[in-house]
């Protein structure tokens, strides 16, 4: 069992339907807009953050954790320090919302390409880069935890 996860996969089919980028661009911000919703509390990490958790090539300095839930998933965390950074906290909605208590094994098989399905082909090399360094700290923690369950 190794597919997207169930939230992701429909959020995925439903930006499919968008050939619009105003329309796409409409409905990310109003995803980063909720960007609170995934902020990592002052109980699980405060600046300045390690490094450990720096999603890499981000140039809208995102940081990523993972804490344990109950059934054996992760719910992820993130904080992202440029407060333009739209994008990045767009991509942490998405990913807080649709991968937060997701089978470890989804998780850590979503592919780098939800970054185009989600954002567009016309995405930037760099912010590209930097939005599949956020989703590589995600799929890293889900590894990490499924490694810790393998007898």
């Amino acid at each position: 069992m190794t597919s997207i996860p169930e939230g992701l996969a429909e959020l995925l089919a439903d930006f499919a339907t968008i050939s619009d980028r105003t329309e796409r661009a409409e409905l990310l911000i109003e995803m980063a807009d909720r960007f609170p919703e995934v902020k990592v509390a002052p109980a699980v990490a405060v600046p300045p953050y390690d490094d450990r958790h720096r999603a890499p090539a981000c140039e809208s300095e995102a940081y990523v954790w993972a804490t344990d839930r109950p059934d054996e998933t992760l719910t992820y965390r993130f904080d992202v320090l440029n407060p333009q950074g739209l994008s990045a906290k767009a991509l942490a909605v998405i990913a807080g919302e649709t991968l937060s208590g997701a089978p470890l094994e989804q998780v850590a098989a979503v592919p780098d390409d939800i970054v185009f399905q989600l954002f567009g082909r016309e995405l930037t090399m760099g912010k590209g880069a930097g939005l599949m360094g956020i989703l590589s700290l995600v799929r890293a923690e889900a590894k990490r935890r499924l490694a810790a369950q393998a007898p």
